[in-house]
């Protein structure tokens, strides 16, 4: 048995009331009931060791202590040592007076997760995990990495479950399911998953997970046409059709960035016969959007335009200017960061004592002055 409980409307507000008067209230967003921080801890990059595991288990643990209630994981991460440390920190918090009903953890699955180091043969590893115990089968993988049939997920996400030390996880992500387009149609890619889906369906039932959605890479960045592309619309329907008007498909999450800005600007989604843009139709399908790649893998953290800054004052670091542009863009409700610096963390919260900026501040990134 894991910790019980999930993340609720009560408990997010309890948190959020701990800021009061530090943090600006406009810094958490209220979003399927739940209010979220506009700046969530990814925990992707890092070696698979003792060392990189403390340092995520502090970090996610200062984290929340500053502001930040949505924690992003995936069962690949590391090696499945991320969703572990998150484990531990959450262990941590407990015993520091937060409560489990305050924080939002997301997790993924997909990708094909080594347990704690990556084994000596990939295929003896696959086969005895996964094929020997009945979970998949080797047509089943796409890609050599990648799998969504409904054993698979569910195993994933009791695998999940098991590492986080949690009963129940509040988002879980079918993790960039456009990697099936490598070797499968788009109608077999539109049955796997509906099957993924009601798979999905069943595990809210069962009480494992809070809701469903979608992390992707290229899947809404593309040009509607595109192999990887997929139609949120779309997505939304098979969700429909898998769990009906009162389905569970609810987040999704892409990258957004200074130097990615399609989810924003690119009209690839069509609506009631509309152009919009991924946020645009998120919002108007009543989809939360969590953004990946905030600082681009730490790419944006540093050597930013002077003119960034004179949009985006009030901050001191290229690193927190990059942060205020995601959580300043409309529709967004939270912009994810890796960090397991604790440099970082102080760092990158500090953005969240300032309130995002107001859209005609914001616009004039795009007016050029």
């Amino acid at each position: 048995m894991g910790l019980s409980g999930w993340a609720t409307n009560d408990g997010t507000a309890a948190y959020r009331q701990r800021f009061q008067g530090r943090i600006p209230g406009d810094h958490f967003r209220l979003s399927q009931g739940l209010w979220l921080s506009s700046i969530g801890i990814g925990t992707y990059l890092g070696n698979h060791d003792d060392a990189a595991d403390e340092l995520y288990k502090n970090a996610i643990v200062r984290a929340v202590e500053l502001g930040c209630n949505v924690i992003d994981t995936a069962v690949n991460y590391r090696f499945q040592r991320s969703e572990r440390n998150i484990g531990a920190a959450l262990k941590d918090l407990l015993q520091r007076g937060y409560e489990r009903t305050g924080v939002v953890v997301a997790t993924k699955g997909g990708y094909l997760p080594f347990d704690g180091a990556p084994p000596a043969d990939i295929k003896s590893y696959f086969v005895d995990t996964f094929v020997k115990t009945g979970v998949a089968t080797p047509a089943d993988l796409v890609a050599g990495c990648h799998c969504m049939t409904p054993s698979y997920l569910l195993n994933q996400l009791d695998a999940s479950r098991q590492n986080l030390d949690l009963d129940c996880i509040d988002i879980y992500y079918v993790h960039n399911p456009e990697t099936q387009f490598a070797q499968v149609s788009r109608d077999e890619f539109n049955e796997r998953l509906l099957k993924a889906f009601e798979a999905l369906e069943g595990a809210v039932e069962a009480g494992k997970i809070r809701m469903y959605g979608m992390a992707t890479w290229n899947a809404f960045r593309s040009d509607a046409g595109a192999k990887e592309y997929l139609s949120l619309a779309e997505v939304v329907e098979t969700a429909r059709k898998a769990g009906g008007d009162d389905h569970h498909f609810k987040v999704i999450q892409l990258p957004l960035n200074l130097g990615m800005v399609e989810a924003l600007t690119k009209r690839n989604q069509t609506l009631q016969g509309e152009g919009l843009s991924t946020l645009e139709a998120a919002q108007a399908l009543g989809i939360t959007v969590m953004c990946s790649a905030s600082i681009y893998q730490g790419q944006l953290a540093r050597s930013l335009p002077p003119f960034v800054g004179e949009v985006f004052d009030g901050l001191a670091t290229d690193a927190q200017r990059a942060l205020q542009f995601v959580r300043s863009t409309p529709g967004v409700t939270t912009a994810l960061v890796g960090m397991k610096q604790m440099q970082h963390v102080e760092e990158n919260l500090k953005t969240a004592e300032v309130s995002p900026a107001l859209w005609e501040q914001y616009a004039r990134l795009f007016k050029g002055g």
